[in-house]
């Protein structure tokens, strides 16, 4: 019900967006007066619009009515092409990156919206961007005024650096094969294991690390932490359907709240907030089958594999690195 909602929207603002279009192509004089009747009209549903979001706001029972009504998507949708409403700051920072985006492409280069924490935006940059070059100054001092200029709050921007991208980890990927045989590693010609349990010439094993040749360990626990990473729980203690949370506590930073969901086998984490008013998803209902996490307070619906709002186009799930070391779960916190 909630996608075939969502659907008419589209289609309403695209008839809506060809409309306006076609103004554009009118001779001088009707173009004047289809605009200045459009202005007057948007004017005058701005003014009842305002007045009566300012009057439910003003009664305690009215401002409960209101905010479960900003919760559909057409009124969100009416409210926020008036400016009565606006964005989370999220939603707008990806909205003026998609605007510059362009305009990078065509040079080589691209940006990628991480998070926004104490008035500073956070991006990663990659191609022609990310160098030292005058051009990639050049486009870095113009995705910073963008972000700045067209995002409230948001006074600077740091790059941080580039990391692989969150991966879903198929659980049959992790599972302890019999007695025997060796699950989760790979062995390289020179016969070097990458990662997950490995069994040396004389019958040692290693789990959850690279060993060479030699003997000598390339990731272990201690590296990981150091880099950000933190340990969750067994992969295997997540059911098909469910989620879990945990708390990330970096030493650099604030706390992050974290839910892992399990939906059809794959593995994600997610910030533990809804994209909606920032209220955490613990109860959320994970529907395998569909691949969809439902907010358990206003029913916002998610996509499970990409935290894509699916009731509200443009809202977001802010997504997080995860792993898989020796049957456990790792996630990395923001910016770490």
């Amino acid at each position: 019900m909630t996608q075939t909602v969502s659907s008419d929207i589209e289609e309403l603002a695209g008839a809506l967006d060809a409309a306006t279009a076609r103004i554009s192509a009118l001779e001088p004089l009707p173009k004047q007066v289809v605009t200045e009747a459009l202005d007057a009209l948007n004017a005058l549903h701005k003014s009842g619009l305002t007045t009566i979001v300012r009057r439910l706001k003003d009664d305690p029972q009215g401002k409960e009515l209101l905010f479960a009504l900003v919760d559909e998507p057409e009124v969100r949708m009416v409210l926020a092409m008036h400016g009565i409403i606006r964005p989370d700051p999220a939603t707008l920072a990806r909205s003026v990156l998609d605007a510059v985006r362009p305009g990078l492409q065509s040079h080589g280069g691209d940006v990628q919206f991480d998070s926004i924490r104490d008035g500073i935006a956070y991006v990663r940059l990659t191609g022609a961007c990310n160098g030292c070059s005058m051009a990639a100054v050049t486009m870095r001092d113009g995705v910073e005024t963008a972000l700045v200029a067209g995002v409230p709050g948001v006074t600077g921007v740091e790059v941080l650096p580039n990391d692989p991208t969150p991966t879903l980890i198929q659980l049959s990927e992790i599972g302890i094969g019999p007695p025997g045989v060796v699950s989760t590693s790979s062995t390289t010609e020179g016969g070097s294991t990458t990662e997950g349990r490995s069994t040396t010439e004389g019958g040692s094993t290693t789990e959850g690390r690279s060993t060479t040749e030699g003997g000598s360990t390339s990731e272990d626990r201690s590296a990981l932490e150091a880099a950000g990473w933190f340990r969750g729980f067994p992969a295997a203690a997540i059911a098909v359907g469910s989620l879990e949370s945990l708390t990330l506590n970096p030493s650099d930073g604030p706390s992050v709240d974290v839910i892992v969901v399990n939906a059809a086998g794959q593995l994600a984490a997610y910030v533990n907030e809804c994209a909606h008013q920032g209220l955490p998803l613990d109860n959320a209902l994970v529907d395998a089958t569909e691949g969809t996490i439902t907010c358990p307070w206003h029913g916002f619906c998610y996509d499970s594999a990409t935290g894509e709002c699916m009731s509200m186009p443009g809202a977001q799930l802010q997504q997080l690195p995860l792993r898989i070391e020796n049957g456990d779960v790792w996630v990395r916190a923001v910016g770490s």
